[in-house]
């Protein structure tokens, strides 16, 4: 027997195919707005997927062009706060250090030095030599002696002492 034209073969299973998912119809349909509202939500979910990893790379971008947000005024931190005395007495200050606070002046290479906040001074640490911050470091603790400040400045010094 000759076999029949490919045409005729292949109609014949569509056919088939056909007639098997007729019969299978009622049954999918029974799941059928299950599986559209979960195809639906998993869309939705990789569309917001898409839409946050667009704004990290914005933000990214955009955050070096933008100068760091300073301090609201209103916020007030333990450390910012004077100290109450109940007594009259006023701390005696150590007086080579009110002179050592007197003579440092602002560095040469860093005249805004005072107005920076600590983002600020972060991102310009990175173009400075070990003289330079160790330079700041005295000034710092001759001026402010921030904390936050002080630290930062110290692990910047340790951090390009060990790479040179």
């Amino acid at each position: 027997m000759k076999p029949l034209p490919l045409g005729v073969r292949v109609a014949a299973g569509l056919a088939v195919t056909a007639l098997e998912q007729a019969r299978r119809l009622p049954q999918q349909l029974a799941g059928l707005p299950l599986t559209v509202v979960s195809e639906a939500m998993q869309l939705s979910m990789r569309v917001q997927q898409h839409v946050t990893e667009l704004a990290i790379k914005g933000d990214d971008v955009l955050s070096g062009l933008r100068p760091a947000e300073e301090e609201p005024e209103w916020a007030t931190f333990d450390e910012d706060e004077t100290p109450v005395t109940t007594s009259q007495e006023t701390p005696a200050e150590d007086p080579w250090e009110e002179e050592e606070r007197a003579i440092a002046e602002v560095p040469v290479f860093l005249p805004s030095y005072d107005e920076l906040s600590i983002a600020q001074l972060r991102a310009r640490l990175r173009n400075l030599d070990v003289e330079q911050l160790e330079e700041l470091l005295r000034y710092e603790k001759a001026h402010e002696s921030r904390p936050e400040f002080v630290g930062m400045l110290n692990r910047r010094i340790a951090t390009v002492k060990a790479q040179s």
